[in-house]
């Protein structure tokens, strides 16, 4: 409290935030996507730095390495990207010629996506890089607790998936 009486600013923030009925910091979806945000911006700094590609580039990327041929709407599906951010990443990466469209016959509004020579390159580049990097994110947390840890991304992952239906 002031010497005039009044409750000094700090005080009164402080009262707000412990009487508030949701506070944003212990709020699980924002705590999940801080993590989410906070790793991605970390990571795509390697990949920034190396190769000039996004985060957008960097999972189309990924999951063409993986899979090795996908429709753009696929990679989509799987990598949680809006349609619009695929499109414009594939755009990116095959004008820099690491991604290459093939026509798909039964249907010529989509196209078989894979890399070429050059995208591979990068993902077989830069896939012992990400793991490492996985590697050392992952060392905060025990390792007695890892498999309890992937059991409950594992719980939020599917209950998130219900939630979207």
């Amino acid at each position: 409290m002031d010497k005039d009486g009044s409750i000094a600013p700090e005080a009164g923030r402080a009262r707000t935030r412990a009487q508030a009925p949701l506070k944003l910091e212990e709020f699980l979806p924002y705590r999940l996507n801080v993590v989410a945000a906070l790793t991605s911006q970390a990571l795509s700094r390697i990949y920034a730095q190396r190769y000039g590609i996004g985060v957008p580039e960097w999972r189309v990327l990924v999951t063409l390495g993986q899979y090795r041929v996908m429709t753009g709407k696929a990679v989509g599906e799987h990598s949680h990207m809006h349609k619009t951010k695929v499109s414009r990443a594939v755009a990116l990466l095959e004008k820099r010629q690491l991604l290459a469209r093939r026509a798909n016959k039964a249907d010529m509004r989509e196209a078989f996506l894979s890399l070429t020579p050059a995208g591979r390159a990068i993902y077989q580049d830069l896939a012992p890089v990400a793991a490492a990097f996985a590697g050392y994110f992952i060392e905060a947390v025990d390792p007695a607790d890892r498999p309890a840890f992937d059991r409950a991304l594992a719980a939020l992952i599917a209950r998130a998936k219900e939630l979207t239906l």
